[in-house]
């Protein structure tokens, strides 16, 4: 099969397309022929040699989510059948013709949603509601701070505390990016560089109830003076730095909560509770067209250098996809 290769760490002029050994499913496993599969910034980091794979996936293969249709059974799966349209989430290996994955972490791609649409969807839906709803707990009529507003993660979450009734605010690096994000269901559109007093203003004193930041330590302290008392903040990315110091009086004070979140490295079991919590909840919205993937460009398989540059230079509303048809 053909798959994306990380030759070496490095950057884009690495990545290649080389013929591989299509990979058999075994107990419970499921093998997809991969139609389409997004890109994510963790392609990016795992490329340059900053996220190496977990051991249960190819180590030079990367790709954490895909869509296609089921093509083999693994002797103990029962839960699909040759044919049918599915997407799903990967530790990495998705870019590539064929995947193998357990059956639970497998959804049906609803009859609205194309391949590539499909493709754009399982990682960045399922950490948005995960990070919203299951890590912060937001609550119908609450406020919630999304940083990166125009990434993928962000048009999700945009979407998805929208669609409960959330009232949301959001960051983004241009101001392009943040228009675009009101046609999802942003609110409220802010500076990034004072965003909290902004927030502060908007809401005449009271915060918001959570945040979902990407940036970490450079955001850290603007957080905290967001959110409201009881607030719960989730970081699932450290793009603005891992080190910070911390305002132990003001997190007390305000009885905040901070926790970190990551997909990638959970346990099996995890990722199923994960995607069955999705299944229940999302996937409705996605059918009835509630909520939907945001694709800003498909790239054919060959073209993986351009998504990865691209991609680095911070130009993509939503996601980026590779064709595998």
């Amino acid at each position: 099969m053909r798959a994306v290769v990380i030759t070496r760490p490095g950057g884009p002029e690495v990545l290649a397309v080389r013929e591989v050994p299509t990979p058999e499913p075994q107990g419970d496993q499921v093998r997809v022929r991969v139609h389409a599969a997004g890109l994510n910034r963790a392609d990016l980091l795992q490329r340059a040699g900053g996220y190496p794979a977990p051991p249960d996936v190819p180590p030079d293969i990367p790709g954490l989510e895909f869509a296609g249709t089921v093509e083999a059974l693994g002797p103990l799966a029962r839960r699909w059948r040759p044919g049918q349209r599915v997407m799903g989430l990967a530790g990495g290996g998705a870019q590539a013709e064929y995947i193998v994955v357990h059956e639970g972490l497998l959804v049906e791609v609803p009859d609205n949603l194309d391949f590539e649409q499909a493709a754009a969807i399982p990682e960045v839906f399922m950490t948005a509601h995960d990070a919203l709803f299951t890590q912060a707990g937001l609550q119908m009529g609450e406020r919630v701070l999304i940083h990166a507003a125009g990434s993928g993660v962000g048009t999700a979450a945009i979407q998805l505390a929208h669609a409960v009734g959330a009232t949301t605010f959001g960051t983004a690096r241009t101001p392009a990016k943040l228009e675009q994000a009101r046609g999802l269901g942003l609110d409220h559109a802010l500076a990034a560089q004072d965003f909290a007093a902004e927030v502060q203003r908007l809401t005449q004193g009271q915060g918001v109830h959570v945040v979902l930041d990407f940036v970490g330590s450079a955001y850290l302290t603007q957080n905290m003076e967001a959110l409201a008392p009881w607030g719960r903040m989730v970081i699932l990315a450290t793009m603005g730095g891992a080190q910070a110091e911390i305002n132990l009086g003001l997190l007390m004070a305000k009885r905040l909560q901070i926790r970190g979140s990551t997909l990638r490295a959970r346990s099996l079991e995890e990722k199923l509770a994960v995607t069955r919590r999705f299944a229940t909840s999302v996937l409705p919205l996605l059918a009835s067209g509630k909520v939907r993937p945001v694709v800003e460009r498909v790239y054919p398989l060959e073209e993986i250098a351009e998504a990865h540059r691209y991609m680095g230079e911070n130009r993509n509303f939503g996601k980026l996809v590779l064709s595998l048809t």
